[in-house]
């Protein structure tokens, strides 16, 4: 299974798709990264006359990189052969260390910790162009093919 492939079978478009590439995959680790728009519209209000990237925004980059694309291609086969799979976030404990500003490239790199009965469960960081830890944590989820 290629990057472009695995791109494509996510659920997710403009303005809120947060993968840009992926750099390295494997069934136990994925690594991709995400640059932020300048114009984003999540920039408009946060914060005003300081821009910076919401939380939220960051686990969902996280989670579309790290979860999200290692289950699709952890589940390659399965994928190849149905329709694209479903995927929900279940839970996330992150903690964040520096802001994100607009424009900026982000590294996330994620590694599976378990996966069974569909539930997948990774422990993910994001890394700023200066290899700076931006945040870290364990997201989980569950996917349906």
């Amino acid at each position: 299974m290629t990057q472009e492939q695995i791109i494509a079978l996510l659920p997710y478009q403009d303005p809120f798709l947060f993968v840009n590439e992926l750099t390295g995959f494997s069934d136990q680790t994925i690594i991709g990264n995400y640059t932020f728009r300048s114009d984003a519209y999540f920039y408009e209000g946060h914060f005003k006359d300081n821009p910076i990237t919401p939380g939220v925004i960051l686990i969902e980059c996280m989670a579309q990189i790290g979860l999200v694309c290692l289950g699709i291609y952890n589940m390659k086969d399965q994928v190849l052969k149905k329709k694209p799979p479903q995927i929900a976030l279940t839970s996330s404990q992150v903690d964040f260390f520096l802001p994100v500003l607009p424009g900026e490239k982000v590294t996330v790199v994620s590694e599976k910790e378990i996966f069974r009965f569909n539930k997948l469960k990774c422990k993910v960081k994001m890394l700023n162009a200066k290899n700076e830890l931006v945040c870290r944590g364990q997201i989980s989820g569950m996917i349906k093919t």
